[in-house]
């Protein structure tokens, strides 16, 4: 595994970042976005979906456990499993059929799907701490490995 821990200055950095990574990434990709409340999961998503074509908001699914986004050539789903309450309930809503070469799932509290979910790429992990909020990524792979390379060479 290897990792890269950036400072993220302010949200305008966050989104910066945000498409930077997100001109890496492609279909058949998993991201694991891992942090407390507040940590800003959501906005790094954000800023990934905007950055590969999507134009309005970008809403946490919270409550419905996943938003999909039909994007240029590939197809994201953004999933938030904070609600969760066993990871028996993504086997109910057909979780594995989400997994395909053509799409790239951005999972946020990956936690609580435990067991139902494939290995990530990535982590993306946010915290915040004294006012500073750190992301600390991690690739888990050779493919990501690759993708984290690029995104150092080019810092």
């Amino acid at each position: 595994m290897t990792s890269l821990s950036v400072l993220l200055q302010t949200e305008e950095h966050t989104l910066a970042l945000a498409k930077r990574l997100a001109k890496r990434l492609s279909g058949g990709m998993v991201v694991f976005l891992q942090g407390d409340l507040g940590a800003g999961k959501t906005t790094f998503c954000r800023g990934i979906i905007q950055a590969l074509g999507h134009q309005g908001n970008v809403k946490s699914p919270t409550y419905t456990l996943v938003e999909p986004y039909e994007l240029n050539d590939v197809q994201v789903y953004h999933f938030d499993l904070y609600r969760l309450h066993d990871p028996e309930e993504l086997e109910f809503m057909g979780i594995r059929d989400y997994f395909t070469q053509q799409s790239l799932c951005l999972i946020e509290w990956p936690e609580r799907g435990h067991g139902s979910l494939p290995e990530p790429d990535l982590t993306l992990a946010l915290s915040l701490s004294a006012g500073q909020r750190t992301l600390l990524i991690t690739a888990h792979n050779v493919r990501a490995q690759a993708l984290l390379t690029a995104l150092t060479d080019n810092e």
